[in-house]
């Protein structure tokens, strides 16, 4: 059975005409229709597009993802997007590893967006997950693309919207997103996906207040884990403690209240009733019209975080602004300047170039 190779394409290569034509040389609609047609090896290249920062692939990946916009549109999409958190060794690859090999057992295709932390001071990062998710990544099934944050916030890759759009084109109908579980900024993955699934380890009382409330707050579900062997009343425990915390806030939506399960990865006990409730959730919600509601708030919020993406590529990509932006940095850390006055200084400056006229300085 083949396993998916570094980047999501099979091992030992793939087996279309893909590798006999340029990547480049192919049309949009073409490349469009073999990631369709299920061509991994397409799909992982196009995936290399869209995290792309070089200004013309970043172009040819727009137009990619506006051909691909019938199958993965607010409104015409049809994948399962489910974002899964929790602090590290809480057990998500575990996790993900069985429920993924659980749904592919009932004839869903899985991809997994494994989202791995880039290092602040050498920029790298370990992009292990295929190694904690070793039967998924051996089935022909699912596909794994591990990514790096390169130092954006909520633990998921600048280009993970994109991404899901491209595996959910090619036919996979439930798509994972797993984040670093760093709590920061955790709401970037609940405003990308249908489902946000916080796994928690057996503990209340101290762990409770040690809990980010804002995470807690937008959570569909809270599950949990480990919850095996001599672990299992405590873990019940735990789990009657956070669903009376859950009682006490606002839920993300009058239509459901999140429950508190328990499961254990290890032993595959307790991911079916996690499954039903997921399903569940996405019923309710599809009949209530709210789930297409946050689909389509999604994409607007998309909009207005490439609209921030391209205004901060623009100012980067002007010389004589980056220049002067080290000065009001400076200024603004002396506290000799607002912050709202540096930003008004820079968009004068960028409207200045763009006119070709001289701002003040």
């Amino acid at each position: 059975m083949p396993g998916n190779g570094a980047n999501g394409e099979p091992a030992g290569g793939s087996s279309t005409a893909l590798g006999r034509q340029s990547f480049d040389a192919l049309s949009l609609k073409e490349l469009a229709g073999r990631i369709r047609a299920r061509d991994r090896a397409a799909l992982a290249r196009a995936i290399t597009l869209v995290e792309s920062t070089k200004a013309a692939h970043r172009t040819r990946a727009q137009a990619l993802l506006q051909e691909l916009l019938p199958d993965t549109g607010p409104n015409t999409g049809k994948a399962h997007r489910i974002g899964i958190t929790g602090v590290p060794g809480v057990g998500k690859s575990t996790a993900i590893d069985q429920l993924g090999m659980n749904l592919i057992a009932e004839g869903r295709r899985v991809a997994v967006l494994a989202v791995d932390p880039t290092s602040r001071r050498t920029g790298g990062s370990i992009l292990g997950d295929k190694t904690r998710m070793q039967r998924l990544s051996s089935s022909p099934d699912a596909f794994i693309r591990p990514s790096p944050t390169s130092g954006t916030l909520g633990g998921v890759a600048r280009r993970t919207r994109e991404t899901m759009l491209l595996v959910e084109a090619a036919g996979y109908d439930v798509v994972i997103v797993e984040t670093v579980g760093v709590g920061q900024s955790e709401t970037a993955v609940a405003e990308m996906v249908d489902f946000f699934l916080v796994l928690l380890l057996a503990g209340g009382g101290d762990d409770l207040q040690g809990i980010k409330k804002g995470i807690v707050e937008i959570a569909d579900m809270i599950v949990i884990n480990k919850a095996d062997g001599d672990n299992i009343a405590r873990a019940t425990r735990s789990a009657a403690e956070y669903q009376g915390a859950l009682n006490l806030l606002t839920p993300v939506s009058p239509s459901w209240s999140p429950p508190v399960l328990t499961m254990s990865a290890r032993e595959n006990t307790g991911l079916d009733l996690l499954w039903q409730k997921i399903e569940e959730h996405k019923r309710i919600m599809t009949a209530t019209g709210a789930f297409l509601a946050r689909r389509q708030a999604q994409a607007v919020t998309w909009m207005h975080d490439l609209l921030a993406d391209r205004l901060m590529d623009e100012v980067r990509g002007r010389p004589k602004i980056v220049a002067r932006l080290g000065q009001l940095e400076a200024e603004v850390r002396l506290g000799r300047l607002t912050p709202a006055m540096a930003v008004e200084t820079v968009m004068s400056l960028l409207n200045d170039e763009r006119t070709g006229g001289s701002a003040e300085t």
